[in-house]
């Protein structure tokens, strides 16, 4: 039997993820399919629609079979980070494959530009670029002498260098993507999750892209931004918070009082070393409290079981190995104590009952 690994946020659960899972079906059928799910709050700096608990039971739905938790302190991190912790996850699961949607669908220039970077000239390379003028996104492209600026390509790409740093016995193989990430218009039946989220935040109906529009959760904006607002102008050491690096802790405190949002402060904060996304990271580990001394008490020491059916559940039971322990929670689990955190704000935001959801702990099974 194939053990398929995927690592996916639902940010929400669309036709494309089913597109995704089917695909799957048909090209491994008799397949155990592992996914390693993103929470509350997302590797892009958003916050998710659909709950954690959602997620969970929509997976299994849509014939995930075992499902497993990214913790806030690893998903909320850039990309390189989110996906060696997906990896890692996923090869201690026993998966040897890992399927992913791809732009390009160009598998081989994906692990040609992952070994690439994986290289230690490569580094000083982007520094160069970097220190010339030019973005992070044009410095990777110089860098690598190929124009790959696709979401899920560089994605794919950090996948596979975590794959072959780690020497993982995982196999990479990607699916074509059918829409572009960036496109928030198209009328298709398969859209972009940030497509979706553009609408159902224009208070559109979603449900020709997602059949889970009734359960998405709205974040309440007004209240986030005065949260973070209040933690920059309050908070004497802005700098001990991770993502918050060379002196932009100033610039923070400089503009909070000139805007009115927090698509207004990433405007007037944002450069090109410091992009949207990072900057929204960064926001997100200052609202947080997620600090730079805990980021360096981190390991994977285990893994969080979030749900599974009746075959993840044999799957388990003869799974050799040590690491797979929902423990109680402890405040001497760094990545425990920010989860919990991290869903008492999400409720504050959405109004959903995530405190006492992560309180019980408690794997779901079997959706029928």
């Amino acid at each position: 039997m194939e053990v398929i690994g995927i690592i996916c946020e639902y940010n929400p659960f669309h036709n494309g993820h089913k597109y995704h899972i089917d695909k799957i079906k048909e090209m491994f059928p008799d397949s155990l399919i592992v996914l390693a799910l993103n929470g509350y709050f997302l590797e892009r700096g958003e916050i998710s629609l659909l709950s954690k608990e959602e997620k969970i039971k929509i997976a299994l739905e849509n014939n995930i079979d075992i499902v497993v938790e990214i913790p806030f302190v690893f998903g909320s991190q850039a990309a390189d980070v989110f996906a060696e912790c997906g990896t890692l996850i996923l090869d201690k699961l026993g998966c040897t494959k890992l399927v992913f949607g791809s732009e390009s669908n160009d598998i081989e220039v994906l692990k040609r530009c992952a070994s690439m970077q994986l290289k230690d000239s490569f580094n000083q390379k982007i520094k160069d670029y970097l220190d010339e003028g030019l973005n992070y996104p044009t410095a990777l492209n110089k860098a690598l002498g190929i124009n790959i600026d696709s979401p899920n390509d560089l994605l794919g790409i950090s996948y596979i260098k975590s794959i072959i740093k780690n020497n993982l016995n995982i196999e990479a193989i990607s699916i074509k993507r059918t829409n572009d990430y960036h496109d928030t218009h198209s009328d298709e039946i398969i859209v972009s999750a940030s497509n979706i989220r553009e609408k159902y935040n224009q208070g559109l109906d979603v449900s020709k892209y997602t059949a889970y529009g009734d359960r998405l959760l709205k974040v309440n904006d007004d209240l986030l931004f005065n949260i973070i607002k209040y933690k920059i102008l309050t908070d004497n050491d802005l700098s001990k918070y991770l993502s918050v690096d060379e002196g932009i802790e100033y610039k923070l405190v400089k503009e909070i009082d000139n805007v009115n949002s927090l698509d207004e402060l990433i405007d007037k904060v944002k450069s090109k070393r410091y992009t949207y996304n990072r900057i929204k990271r960064m926001l997100i580990h200052i609202l947080v409290g997620f600090t730079k001394e805990d980021r360096e008490k981190l390991s994977y020491d285990y893994i969080k079981l979030l749900g599974f059916n009746d075959k993840g559940q044999d799957y388990l039971r003869n799974l050799n190995t040590d690491v797979l322990v929902n423990r109680k929670i402890s405040d001497s689990f760094v990545a425990q104590k920010y989860e919990l955190k991290v869903a008492k704000i999400y409720e504050m935001l959405t109004g959903n009952n995530s405190y006492t959801f992560e309180i019980n702990n408690k794997p779901i099974k079997n959706i029928d």
